[in-house]
C-alpha cells in the first residue's frame, strides 16, 4: 500500500469512528445537555462537529504518515500505532460515558487518561515523523481544553 492509501484508510477510520461518538452523542445534545449548568466559555453546539472532523482529517494523516515508516522502523512504528489505536478507543469512549452514560465525573477521569495517551501518541509520532507530531499538537490542545470544560460542568452540576 502507498503512503496516500495507507493516509486515506487511517482517516476513514477515524472519520468512522467519530460518526458513531456523534451518535452517542445525537440525542444527549438535544435533550440532557441543554439542561446542564455550563462555563461561560463553553463554545457553541455548531463548532464541535467541525472541529472534530478536522481533528480526525489531522490524526488520520498523522498515523498514515507514521504507518507509512513501518518498512524502516517497524518496532517503533507498530508502538506508535498501538499508542494510536488506544487513544482513539479512549476518545470514541468518552462520548460514550458523558453523553450516553450522562456521567461527567467518570468522563472526567476518563479524559485524563486520554490526554496522557494522546500526549505519548504525539512524543511516539514526533520521533518517527516531525510532521505527524505537529499534526497532533491541535487535537492535544483540542483535548486539554475539553477537559477543562469537562470538570467545569460536573462542578457545575454536581
Amino acid at each position: 500500500m502507498n503512503k496516500i492509501s495507507k493516509i486515506l484508510v487511517v482517516v476513514a477510520t477515524c472519520l468512522v469512528v467519530g460518526y458513531f461518538s456523534g451518535m452517542v452523542t445525537r440525542s444527549a445534545i438535544t435533550t440532557w445537555y441543554p439542561t446542564l449548568v455550563k462555563p461561560s466559555f463553553n463554545p457553541p453546539n455548531w463548532i464541535f462537529a467541525p472541529v472534530w472532523s478536522m481533528l480526525y482529517i489531522m490524526m488520520g494523516v498523522a498515523a498514515g504518515l507514521v504507518w507509512d515508516r513501518i518498512d524502516f522502523e517497524k518496532e517503533i512504528v507498530k508502538k506508535a500505532l498501538v499508542f494510536f489505536a488506544v487513544q482513539l478507543a479512549l476518545n470514541a469512549l468518552w462520548s460514550y460515558l458523558f453523553f450516553g452514560l450522562k456521567n461527567p465525573m467518570l468522563a472526567g477521569l476518563e479524559i485524563i487518561i486520554l490526554w496522557l495517551m494522546i500526549y505519548e501518541t504525539y512524543f511516539k509520532f514526533s520521533k518517527i515523523n516531525k510532521i505527524a507530531g505537529y499534526l497532533m499538537i491541535p487535537y492535544l490542545l483540542w483535548v486539554s481544553f475539553a477537559s477543562v470544560l469537562n470538570a467545569s460542568i460536573w462542578w457545575l452540576n454536581q
